[in-house]
């Protein structure tokens, strides 16, 4: 497994287990076979409805000695109707009550979109909050503040523009340790990860195969398909390898770190041999070529009618 280490000397394994889309009843199965394989990276949220699942299976693993909880690396994230100061501290304390940990190895702001904190996700306009009443610079300084307790070792970002990041950076002196955003070889967002690099910012991507198994109201008739393209299939052919291996390898060799979705064993074994493929230069080139920049997670349930959240302004592109 390769690594990325923080500056403290903190090291987080370069692929981990998504959780995102991982139904109630099945997680705990994918997270507990898991960690026997050799997962040590986690990538959860609140939103996704399944921390309890996943912390009875971390809780149980721990317990049974099949690993240690400083082997682990936890990722969570503050969802969007705690964007305000106040709310930020219970939004942490939930997720580690449902994880059953002490502290989480990293945090991030979920989206920089803001909620009223009544409101689990927007139908209209009325349920959003501006940023202009709600600045993300206020969110960031209670993630800071989070992390000043202890109750978070790391703390970041996801899908944040350069913008954003300055601007966060800017009002508080202190610029996230990650940014996590959809990066594929159809997104491969390389002024965000020349920009990262500068900042010392470690990058995670998501979506890291297409996520064809995302809401089929956030598919469109038409879109190219990462698995249907014939240089990544020729690639992993001559590479002795899957596609989506071929794929993952490819974000490792970036230097990035990803954390595909599965709760089938043999996937999951796949997807954690993908990180101990080195590609050449050559191929990496090849794989350059294919940016597209198309991303599958649009970001337009966002701009509702009423609300100030446009995809210019989102994504700030």
């Amino acid at each position: 497994m390769k690594y990325f280490e923080y500056q403290n000397g903190d090291k987080m394994p370069l692929l981990g287990l998504g959780t995102w889309k991982s139904s109630k009843g099945e997680v705990y199965k994918a997270v507990k076979t898991a960690i026997e394989l050799g997962y040590r990276h986690f990538d959860c949220a609140m939103l996704y409805g399944n921390e309890k699942e996943i912390g009875e299976a971390l809780h149980d693993s721990i317990g049974e000695g099949v690993v240690k909880r400083e082997d682990l690396w936890i990722t969570s994230k503050l969802w969007n109707n705690s964007h305000e100061q106040k709310y930020i501290l219970s939004a942490i304390q939930t997720t580690l009550h449902d994880l059953q940990l002490d502290y989480l190895d990293l945090y991030l702001i979920h989206w920089p979109v803001a909620l009223k904190h009544e409101v689990s996700f927007p139908q209209v306009g009325a349920d959003m909050v501006s940023l202009e009443d709600v600045p993300l610079s206020e969110t960031w300084q209670g993630m800071i503040e989070l992390k000043e307790k202890g109750l978070a070792k790391h703390i970041g970002v996801s899908n944040f523009s350069i913008k954003k990041i300055e601007e966060i950076a800017s009002a508080t002196g202190q610029y996230p340790e990650v940014n996590q955003v959809e990066l594929h070889p159809f997104l491969q967002q390389w002024p965000l990860v020349e920009f990262c690099k500068t900042k010392g910012i470690h990058l995670t991507g998501y979506c890291p195969l297409g996520s064809a198994d995302r809401p089929a109201n956030r598919i469109l008739e038409g879109e190219p398909k990462l698995f249907e393209n014939q240089t990544l299939q020729q690639l992993a052919l001559a590479k002795g390898c899957t596609t989506a291996q071929l794929m993952l390898a490819w974000a490792v060799n970036r230097q990035t770190s990803v954390i595909p979705k599965s709760v089938n064993p043999h996937r999951l074994q796949e997807n954690l041999a993908a990180a101990d493929i080195d590609l050449t230069d050559v191929e990496m080139a090849k794989i350059k070529q294919l940016d597209l920049q198309y991303r599958y997670i649009k970001g337009n349930f966002w701009c509702l009618e009423g609300s100030d959240y446009t995809l210019q302004n989102l994504w700030d592109e």
